[in-house]
């Protein structure tokens, strides 16, 4: 009896292990040329049936189209698995819902069930594991519309990873190469976390539209067409909803060319309109509250933008410990404007306030443009500190004679307004403005001044 006890309480102590469904027992292939999406989705049917579980995808290259996560699921794809995004003409990816009415963003933030990996409205639901998603089948086109339809094709996958509305989420430790148009997309989540993972890609890398109490870290991201790490807050959800406690920390973006941060290349690429970097934006019409990037590194990347411009408050954002080398058209942009992608009867102008950035240093910045803060005449951004930063501009700008343009309806990229009026900081429409220990050094002449002030109050400067 006392032996039985004894094993008994030793069984007692073992952790609870969840029931794991190896997708080969369901049919799957993994040669590459089966799609095998219906088999990992009956193994994923077949754990939902049973409360959840671990579905296990091992060594082998599985050709699929859309894959529906459920909740108390993880799908974990072993060292050696590869998930190929199927080319449009299997016509394997499922159909995108219908929105409802027309769209105040792109395509790509408004449909979902057409991805390679897809969840709606679950809980508890994770990507684990060392192996890859490869988005190879994919789209990175923006001509995406109800139905799933774009560019005139049927059956086009559109983003690696989408996610809407779930709550509970972890993506954790795989890599991805060649994401769609996105490589991940969370819509209307709470409470998440995206960690250690490997992103080598066409378009935007990560994006995190009306979320809140999510945390990306110790993550990799190499986007050399578009942006790495990006929040938004659009009307996806058919209401403006904002983006909130957000943590970004021990994070690195690169823009090198495709394919060459995965195989150790690092090739540079071609200055693109923007490649790499850290945004809060386009999407705005909720807005951005708390938020906090920290202990990050660019590289051969466009610096830190911050752009409220569909109506939404941006308020209470801080940044630290950011490293930048060889930096494309800016090191720091923050702006509002009136673009205002939304329902015509919210009347409320975009605004700004409560941004501090801290202990940043970027060398080999573009002359282009330095750092940008632009607010609206009459509804300035308020409260801006900048404190511990150095950049070194590569210089050779020549005096700009016209007036730099008011951000307005346009576009918010500095690229296409032109040479900013000073090297270093140019900043309009601006109440309250806190410099402290902030220094620019130039590699060689530039005919430009090095700070111009247009419409600022409140402005103080320290060494």
């Amino acid at each position: 009896m006392k032996k039985f006890l004894t094993i008994v309480a030793l069984l007692c102590a073992l952790p609870s292990l969840a029931a794991v469904y190896n997708v080969k027992d369901y049919g799957a292939k993994g040669d590459g040329v089966t799609l095998d999406h219906t088999a990992i989705n009956r193994a994923i049917e077949a754990a939902v049936a049973n409360g959840g579980g671990r579905i296990d995808v091992p060594a082998g290259t599985y050709l699929c189209g859309s894959i529906r996560l459920k909740s108390n699921i993880e799908l974990h794809l072993i060292a050696g698995a590869k998930i190929l995004a199927a080319p449009a003409s299997m016509k394997a990816y499922d159909e995108s819902e219908v929105f409802g009415f027309p769209e105040y963003q792109d395509g790509g933030h408004t449909y979902f069930h057409n991805s390679l990996i897809w969840a709606d409205g679950q809980e508890n639901i994770s990507i684990t594991g060392r192996g890859m998603i490869d988005g190879q089948g994919l789209t990175k086109k923006d001509t995406e519309r109800g139905g799933n339809v774009q560019g005139g094709s049927i059956g086009t996958g559109d983003k690696a990873i989408a996610l809407k509305l779930c709550k509970n989420i972890l993506i954790r430790d795989i890599t991805i190469f060649r994401g769609g148009h996105f490589a991940i997309i969370v819509t209307g989540c709470e409470r998440g976390t995206i960690d250690n993972v490997t992103i080598d890609t066409n378009r935007d890398g990560i994006d995190i539209d009306c979320c809140k109490y999510l945390t990306v870290q110790n993550t990799k991201v190499n986007t050399p067409s578009d942006d790495a790490i990006v929040l938004k807050a659009s009307y996806a959800l058919k209401k403006a909803v904002a983006c909130e406690h957000i943590l970004i920390n021990n994070c690195l973006v690169t823009g090198y060319k495709l394919g060459t941060f995965l195989d150790g290349t690092y090739q540079p690429e071609k200055v693109n309109w923007v490649c790499g970097r850290i945004k809060l934006g386009t999407e705005s019409n909720g807005g951005y509250r708390n938020i906090a990037i920290s202990n990050c590194t660019c590289m051969y990347s466009s610096g830190l933008a911050f752009e409220e411009v569909d109506q939404g408050k941006m308020e209470n954002i801080t940044v630290s410990n950011i490293s930048m080398s060889h930096v494309h058209h800016y090191p720091i942009y923050i702006t509002t404007g009136c673009r205002n992608r939304g329902p015509k009867e919210v009347t409320q102008p975009s605004s700004a306030r409560d941004i501090y950035i801290s202990n940043v240093v970027a060398d080999d910045c573009d002359s282009l443009a330095g750092i940008i803060i632009t607010g609206m005449e009459g509804e300035p951004i308020r409260n801006v500190s900048l404190q511990n930063i150095s950049i070194q501009y590569r210089g050779g700008g020549k005096k700009v004679a016209k007036p730099y343009r008011e951000q307005g309806t346009n576009y918010p990229e500095p690229r296409w307004a032109g040479p900013t009026p000073a090297y270093g900081l140019f900043a309009r429409h601006v109440d309250g403005l806190r410099i402290s220990n902030v220094r620019f050094e130039l590699m060689r002449p530039d005919e430009r001044p090095d700070i111009i002030l247009e419409d600022v109050s409140g402005y103080s400067k320290t060494e």
